[in-house]
């Protein structure tokens, strides 16, 4: 295995990595959410936190990395178009991430309080679920397209 073949490799599996993490995280918070139920949004909540620091953050830092290393290797200049997009989309995802894992802690401390205290999930609760869910969108779709651009690499 030469150094391109296995950079592509561990580049591709971080793309996985992001993409797959983030939408089984979105999708068992959504669905916890929906129950209204603190104990298992604090439960869910939990899980997500930890996912979020061993895989996404992980992925975070190997992309960059593999991404400007196999690009140097190959000999692919990082002003193309196409990486330049990939690159200004990853630092939109990254903008939208971080908020995001400060959002999901809150949420399960919230959660958690509330499943103690056999109480209601506050307002707070639900405003921040609310901005949670929003920058999932942009955040989601642009790992979508730095993957599109990966496999196509137009040029502009």
């Amino acid at each position: 295995m030469t150094a391109i073949d296995f950079l592509r490799w561990l580049h591709v599996i971080g793309a996985t990595v992001l993409l797959g993490t983030g939408a089984g995280i979105a999708f068992f918070m959504f669905m916890a959410n929906r129950t209204r139920d603190p104990a298992l949004i604090a439960h869910t909540a939990s899980v997500v936190v930890v996912a979020d620091m061993v895989f996404t953050a992980s992925a975070v830092i190997v992309q960059p990395i593999s991404g400007v290393l196999l690009a140097q290797l190959i000999g692919w200049p990082l002003t193309q178009g196409w990486l330049m997009l990939s690159i200004a989309l990853y630092v939109v995802t990254g903008l939208c991430w971080l908020p995001v894992v400060w959002i999901q802690i809150q949420l399960r401390n919230m959660a958690r309080d509330a499943a103690k205290n056999r109480q209601p999930l506050p307002a707070r609760y639900h405003k921040l679920y609310r901005v949670w869910f929003v920058l999932g969108i942009p955040a989601f779709l642009s790992v979508l397209a730095i993957i599109w651009l990966m496999l196509r690499k137009p040029v502009f």
